[in-house]
């Protein structure tokens, strides 16, 4: 009799214990389900060449995120357009809902981007542009207008230039460029290029730092020992603005606004990492125009929209303003627009 019961015991426990099994297993299973039934988000960004970039990946992944309904397949080109182009058809093989871009360079996308859509996946741009021939190849483009941050940026020097009552025949300006063929160089460059032949300043030269503090420091070396009379430097990033004041005062020089008596002015854009902001507060860097790296809600907002079969604008500019630490100038006029210059203290 008590091995009967014995035995009664034992089948009784071994039912319960698949019976529970059988339940976590099928709670498990409904995980795995609801997981893999959110939308798939695949991200080719470029690289991390900056704080900047750094800003925007962290941006893109808090918000496509499983939190907020998506699974993102994230992958780092590496400043190789080749790295992505390989990223982007791994993530049609994979059969993602949505492909984002942050493009290394505008052109050479139209074949890729034209086997997305034959996927039915859409593609959403991000940062730079892509410059196709059929521009039913993306779905939106969230991103800055490059040229009108160098418009604003170069209108603050042309006030700060009248105000201080320097003439124009005294400005000598070098450019230490981005990666060539970036839309934020093209943007960059070409607003430097066109306020120089408007206002009669003197372009001395450009060569790319190609984003980077490194590369900056080594092309304003050059500068330094070609020129002898540069007192503008007009830096396309700030880890290039970086990279180029610890040139000039590894050159026994001195930055600041005071150009009449021997300072160089450095001017730079993004306005993201603490280094350049500080940089910005003891007034190293003159002025920085931002560029916002913050694209990741306006990318959810897209894809939510998408999602809802609901139709968004085909190009987004994110906001941005100007930052400096020099009271000379607290605001300028462009096209006829006033704006503020926000003060670092």
């Amino acid at each position: 009799m008590r091995i009967f019961k014995k035995a009664a015991v034992l089948l009784m426990t071994a039912a319960l214990f698949i019976m529970l099994s059988s339940c976590a297993q099928e709670i498990v299973q409904t995980g795995e389900d609801e997981a893999r039934g959110l939308p798939v988000v695949g991200f080719s960004q470029l690289g991390a060449e900056s704080d900047w970039r750094s800003a925007n990946t962290l941006s893109m992944k808090e918000n496509i995120s499983e939190e907020n309904g998506y699974t993102l397949i994230f992958d780092d080109g590496q400043q190789k357009q080749n790295n992505q182009i390989m990223a982007i058809r791994k993530f049609i093989q994979q059969e993602v809902d949505y492909i984002v871009l942050a493009p290394v360079t505008e052109e050479g996308w139209d074949t890729v981007l034209e086997e997305a859509k034959e996927a039915g996946i859409p593609v959403i741009i991000v940062d730079r542009m892509v410059n196709v021939n059929d521009e039913n190849l993306f779905t939106a483009w969230v991103g800055s207008d490059f040229e009108l941050e160098a418009e604003k940026l170069t209108a603050w020097m042309n006030e700060f230039f009248t105000v201080s009552g320097i003439d124009k025949s005294n400005i000598n300006i070098v450019n230490i460029q981005g990666n060539i063929g970036a839309s934020a160089q093209i943007g960059r460059t070409t607003g430097l290029r066109n306020a120089c032949a408007q206002y009669g300043w003197n372009l001395l030269d450009e060569v790319s730092g190609e984003f980077t503090q490194a590369k900056g420091r080594e092309v304003m070396e050059m500068f330094l020992k070609k020129y002898d009379n540069i007192n503008i430097v007009y830096c396309e990033n700030d880890n290039e603005a970086i990279g180029a004041i610890e040139a000039i005062e590894s050159a026994g020089k001195e930055v600041g606004t005071d150009i009449m008596n021997g300072q160089i002015m450095v001017v730079s854009f993004d306005g993201v990492g603490k280094t350049a902001l500080e940089l910005a507060k003891q007034g190293k860097i003159s002025c920085i125009a931002e560029c916002n790296p913050m694209h990741g809600p306006r990318v959810k907002a897209i894809i939510d929209a998408l999602e809802l079969g609901l139709n968004p604008e085909k190009l987004e500019y994110v906001p941005e303003e100007l930052f400096s630490a020099d009271k000379t100038v607290s605001s300028y006029i462009l096209d006829g627009k006033v704006y503020k210059v926000t003060e670092l203290e």
